[in-house]
């Protein structure tokens, strides 16, 4: 099987230290830094756009052991359970994480962003605008997404 090494981009930095902490995610306000060998310039133009997709390692997540089994999500007895490639929380093989994040500035080499539910610290493997073009608009989801999700963006 292939692997690869991936080296991160940046970091975040924000006020969420507590990885357990996994609702409310809505206002919080984290900057990224972007290491210094992509030079101050590496961020121009996408003060332009809305909405930022971050991706980043649970790198403070322990290893989610055997993903063979399906789970119930954050382990809520009321949701069903669902394989490792139905749900998006920390529990994951390559431990890869996704978010759309609303951008708040640029300024050099920093990116500020609202939405972001990665804990101060996370690395950052790379970011990439959010462009129309690209959403889907027939997205489907089961009913208890809903449910699971109440929480998680609020503010």
């Amino acid at each position: 099987m292939l692997s690869f090494e991936i080296t991160p981009i940046g970091t975040v930095q924000n006020a969420r230290t507590d990885i357990q902490d996994s609702d409310n995610w809505g206002a919080v306000r984290s900057t990224i830094t972007v290491d210094e060998r992509f030079g101050d310039k590496c961020l121009q133009g996408l003060e332009d756009f809305s909405h930022v997709e971050v991706l980043f390692l649970f790198d403070q997540f322990p290893d989610g052991g055997d993903f063979r089994e399906p789970r119930p999500n954050r382990g809520r007895a009321d949701l069903p359970p669902v394989g490792v490639f139905a749900g998006r929380g920390p529990r994951r093989p390559n431990r890869i994480g996704v978010t759309s994040c609303r951008i708040e500035s640029v300024q050099g080499r920093e990116l500020t962003v609202v939405g972001l539910d990665a804990v101060a610290g996370t690395p950052v493997i790379d970011l990439k605008p959010v462009m129309a073009e690209f959403l889907p608009d027939d997205v489907q989801q089961p009913d208890w997404v809903g449910r699971l999700m109440s929480d998680y963006f609020q503010s």
